[in-house]
């Protein structure tokens, strides 16, 4: 690699921000795509269709990019994204909207894992906790930014410019990343896993829309089809997952651990906002910023980590995340009707620290834990099951909040926290406001119990273990 790393870093900078960004200003431009292309009922798959081709492709990236280079892949990877936000822009209704989202998925698929690898590349140990929480630094502030530039494009302009605006930053990218990025790769003969790749594609569809969709013969078909690729990939002559990372106490420990921090994340980012808005009477633009915390003390966190895990190690530090994700889950229980909106801004401040740590302590150690060629694989390992998480998150949480407003308004027809909300939010009663501050208070001790099983995922790394990259 080059020692030019400034212009390196400015380029996985415009590519973290470019993924971050995405979904958060779509989700703001909904009104004005269904005034332009109508079929409001098929909407939540623009949105779909994104996440689940982006969780498809992340692993397939990953190894990839140990075979073929991480510069030609998230070229590769860049363009695909860009190619299906022009599409995206360019839609004449929605299921070319649909289509071309799911395009954006597959480029997706190579942004989070290369850039994080390359950090690897670029930078020593004790700087790698650096560069994490700058990349998370500029996740956390794209994130932040998107509704607001989201929202002003769709008035001002038009939903298409939400997608086009982005062509010249990926663009730019493109060329930093070309011109300034050097790497060896050993060339050698490589045979593709297309069986493998199929069946895991096919396994992650299917698990995660039938999650999403509450469909258990669905889900049934995708954990099967997970058992045939776990079985094929100890049979395959080049495995798309090589069968040692479930072996590997360290990589097994990242993975599990990954897979808790998305369960965790997806609860205070889907129930916080209901909270403060059907509850504690916030607007949304005053919730999403109580949200938005959470993007301050997860990179101040991350860009903290380096000092910790050099002194105390990965898996301690891990550990010392989730004790404060499991204080930040206590203080989200003793929110209550008329708590003040600055304790409920703390609280999502502790929980992005706690997140914060977790998340560089187990993607650092994975990486550390495997030689330099093997970085892309575990990387992607990572990444992937952060975004599995979310999707069994979402549903997990969902049945937990939805189950206990339902015991708490039997017999009132409510049914579910959306209902429930949009009642309280047009002038409903206080029985409906109580009942769903208690739904929303036992989602939040759920998050305590996903803190415990974190902690038990991220004891099967080793205190201490050997450093190979």
């Amino acid at each position: 690699m080059t020692n030019r790393r400034t212009p390196v870093v400015a380029g996985l900078m415009l590519s973290s921000a470019l993924s971050a960004v995405d979904s958060t200003m779509v989700a703001t431009a909904v009104p004005s795509v269904v005034r332009d292309l109508g079929s409001f009922s098929l909407f939540p798959w623009v949105i779909a269709a994104y996440m689940l081709t982006q969780a498809v492709f992340t692993p397939i990236y990953g190894r990839l990019a140990d075979v073929y280079g991480r510069k030609p892949l998230l070229i590769i990877g860049m363009s695909i994204f860009l190619a299906g936000t022009l599409l995206s822009g360019l839609a004449w209704n929605m299921p070319v909207l649909i289509l071309a989202r799911a395009l954006q998925g597959i480029g997706a698929g190579a942004l989070q894992p290369i850039t994080q690898v390359l950090a690897a590349d670029l930078y020593p140990l004790h700087e790698r906790g650096r560069i994490t929480g700058l990349l998370s630094s500029v996740w956390g502030v794209s994130a932040l930014l998107g509704p607001a530039l989201g929202g002003l494009l769709s008035e001002l302009v038009s939903w298409r410019w939400t997608f086009l605006i982005k062509i010249p930053i990926g663009l730019a990218a493109i060329l930093v990343i070309a011109l300034w990025l050097k790497e060896s790769v050993q060339r050698r003969p490589h045979r593709m896993d297309i069986l493998g790749t199929l069946l895991l594609m096919g396994g992650v569809t299917a698990t995660m829309l039938g999650l999403q969709k509450e469909l258990l013969w669905l889900v049934a078909l995708g954990v099967l089809l997970l058992v045939a690729f776990g079985w094929w990939e100890t049979r395959a002559a080049e495995p798309l997952i090589p069968p040692w990372v479930w072996r590997d106490r360290v990589t097994l420990g990242s993975f599990l651990g990954s897979l808790l921090v998305g369960m965790i994340l997806i609860g205070p980012a889907v129930y916080l906002p209901t909270f403060a808005q059907a509850v504690l009477g916030a607007s949304a633009v005053v919730a999403g910023f109580v949200l938005a915390v959470q993007s301050v003390g997860w990179p101040l966190a991350a860009g903290l980590s380096s000092r910790l895990y050099m002194r105390i190690g990965f898996r301690d530090t891990a550990l010392a995340g989730l004790v404060l994700i499991g204080v930040s889950a206590l203080m989200f229980t003793q929110l209550n009707e008329s708590s003040p909106l600055y304790y409920a801004g703390l609280c999502t401040f502790v929980n992005g620290a706690g997140l914060g740590l977790v998340s560089s302590a187990m993607l650092i150690g994975a990486q550390v834990g495997v030689p330099q060629e093997q970085r892309g694989v575990v990387t992607g390992g990572v990444v992937f099951f952060r975004i599995a998480g979310g999707a069994v998150g979402a549903s997990l949480l969902a049945a937990v909040a939805n189950n206990s407003l339902a015991d708490r308004l039997a017999g009132t027809g409510y049914t579910s926290i959306d209902q429930a909300s949009r009642a309280v939010e047009g002038g409903g009663d206080e029985v409906v406001r109580l009942a769903l501050a208690g739904a929303v208070h036992d989602v939040f001790l759920a998050l305590i119990v996903l803190a415990v099983l974190g902690v038990l995922a991220v004891l099967v790394v080793p205190r201490r273990f050997a450093h190979r990259s």
